[in-house]
């Protein structure tokens, strides 16, 4: 915003096209591993590889781009925004073309896995700098908005869109398109202005290897659990000494004025921290209620990839839509009312749908809760970044974004893997205690068919177990059915706890964000906030 000799200050217009374009570059971020997801099994079949190489070459993405989002920050401060801007859709690009020709999975580890995964690391940091430094005012907050929104519209289209590519056409049709969304978003890359950084130049290598370490020990842990390795705990510890090396590091260096990775006084803001606190507990909330629902619907109604994803795509729109009015028509209220709002509405959704799942036998009983808990993600899709973001100076944005992109993968993996990790534990140990309680299975039979449960029939539908038990005795198959149809939906009202908790902490946060001014916009002259 300029202000001309007359004082009364000039309101740039509103660059819908770059906000497009950059809500573009986003759902190609986050559609691309949902549909390398979605296409596993045509992918092994297309390339001769094995579903736990694939599996592994996703896990090696995020590994990756969790492992280096603290650098790209830093790294897009030293070669220019909107230089690490181009070149994490070029290495998006790549990762989508080299899935387009591969035939092995080599090309796919060397080009998807580990420059796609490098390309992420410097898109997210230096796109959120970007919309920080090309919008100002309530512009700034509805592309924010926007752009969150597209996130949540491409983690709920992408199973659908890649199953659909995928069994109507082909899998690598799918990534072509993906690669075609990113030359048209690179088509208007004259319409970004850079945001010059002003700062030290210097790369803090000690620095950058304990966020590595850090970050990478973090997710390893959650990502080996998730697939229920060993070693978790040691991986773990190994993260957070990492990370806590990290902190040391960077206050001694402050205190001796050298050049840091991240300048730690950017966590003496209440502000950003509460506004980071809140965007890690939102995803994970998202992230535990995106795992545990698909595996009910496939489980427990028997429903295909296509099926599940449209019985809860009343979540991602409605998360869409909201956040777009919110982003748009905020008008005077307080940031932090409207999060407040989120994290309730996102509580009550999930908390009606407690006592709904044991009785739902098909997806529209899941409509209303999914509705509302899909208006409570939306109000934080629209807020949270810019809460968060808005009142940083250009100089220290890029480290800022870094910081608060690690918090939203780090909740979104968690999420992921926790929720997913109590849904099938509480399978296990329900599985076992209806098993030994039961007076129809023979005593010797009890332990042995718990077993058999709990490794084959976890994300079995009803009518396949049927199938299986074919042969055995009438009484018998009633009541391992039995066993399961309690099981299961228990289960998920266990695993449901891991995103509800999430939304009660970040309730709690919220009103920690009430007690605080409203972040005023660095535009304001205000700068970075500190305090």
């Amino acid at each position: 915003m300029s202000t001309p000799v007359g004082g009364t200050p000039e309101v740039k217009p509103f660059n819908g096209r770059l906000a497009l374009l950059l809500a573009m570059a986003m759902f190609v971020l986050v559609v691309d591993t949902s549909i390398m997801n979605v296409s596993i099994s045509a992918v092994v079949k297309d390339i001769g590889a094995t579903v736990s190489g694939l599996q592994s070459t996703i896990a090696l993405e995020a590994l990756v781009s969790a492992a280096f989002i603290l650098i790209g920050g830093k790294i897009g401060d030293l070669i220019g925004r909107k230089r690490a801007y181009v070149i994490g859709l070029a290495c998006y690009a790549v990762g989508a073309l080299s899935m387009t020709l591969a035939q092995s999975l080599l090309p796919i580890i060397i080009f998807w896995a580990v420059i796609g995964g490098l390309g992420a690391s410097l898109l997210l940091p230096a796109m959120q700098s970007l919309i920080h430094g090309n919008f100002e005012g309530e512009a700034q907050h509805r592309v924010y908005a926007m752009v969150g929104a597209s996130a949540a519209i491409a983690a709920a289209v992408g199973p659908l869109l890649g199953g659909f590519i995928t069994t109507f056409l082909s899998w690598r049709v799918a990534f072509l398109l993906e690669a075609l969304i990113i030359a048209v978003v690179l088509s208007g890359i004259k319409l970004v202005r850079d945001v010059p950084y002003t700062g030290p130049r210097e790369l803090d290598i000690f620095g950058s290897i304990l966020s590595i370490v850090g970050m990478g020990g973090v997710v390893l842990g959650i990502l080996v659990w998730q697939e229920g390795g060993e070693s978790v705990a040691a991986l773990l510890a190994v993260g957070a000494v990492g990370l806590g090396g990290l902190v040391y590091w960077l206050v001694q260096r402050k205190r001796r004025n050298k050049p840091t990775l991240l300048d730690p006084d950017l966590f003496q803001s209440k502000t950003f921290r509460f506004g980071a606190t809140g965007q890690m507990l939102q995803q994970i909330a998202l992230g535990g209620t995106m795992i545990v629902l698909p595996i009910y619907l496939q489980m427990v109604l028997g429903y295909n990839a296509m099926q599940s994803g449209l019985s809860i795509a009343p979540l991602s729109l409605t998360m869409f839509a909201v956040a777009m009015i919110a982003g748009k028509r905020a008008g005077t209220r307080r940031p932090a009312s409207l999060i407040r709002w989120g994290f309730l509405l996102l509580i009550v959704g999930l908390v009606v749908l407690v006592p709904i799942v044991p009785r739902a036998d098909s997806g529209w009983w899941l409509l209303i809760p999914l509705i509302i808990s899909g208006g409570g993600l939306g109000l934080l899709v629209s807020q949270l970044n810019n809460y968060t973001l808005s009142p940083i100076s250009d100089e220290r944005v890029s480290e800022a974004a870094s910081v608060n992109s690690a918090a939203g993968s780090f909740g979104l993996s968690f999420g992921l893997a926790f929720a997913g990790g109590i849904m099938l534990a509480s399978l296990s140990t329900i599985f076992i205690g209806l098993s030994n309680s039961s007076t129809v299975l023979p005593p010797a039979e009890q332990q042995q068919v718990a077993t058999v449960l709990e490794n084959d029939a976890q994300l079995m539908s009803d009518a396949q177990l049927q199938e299986q038990l074919a042969g055995q005795p009438e009484d018998i198959q009633n009541e391992i059915l039995r066993i399961n149809t309690e099981a299961r939906p228990l289960a998920l009202q266990i695993a449901l706890l891991v995103p509800i908790l999430a939304g009660l902490s970040g309730l709690v946060t919220s009103f920690r964000m009430m007690r605080l001014p409203d972040p005023r916009p660095s535009g304001t002259g205000e700068g970075a906030i500190l305090g």
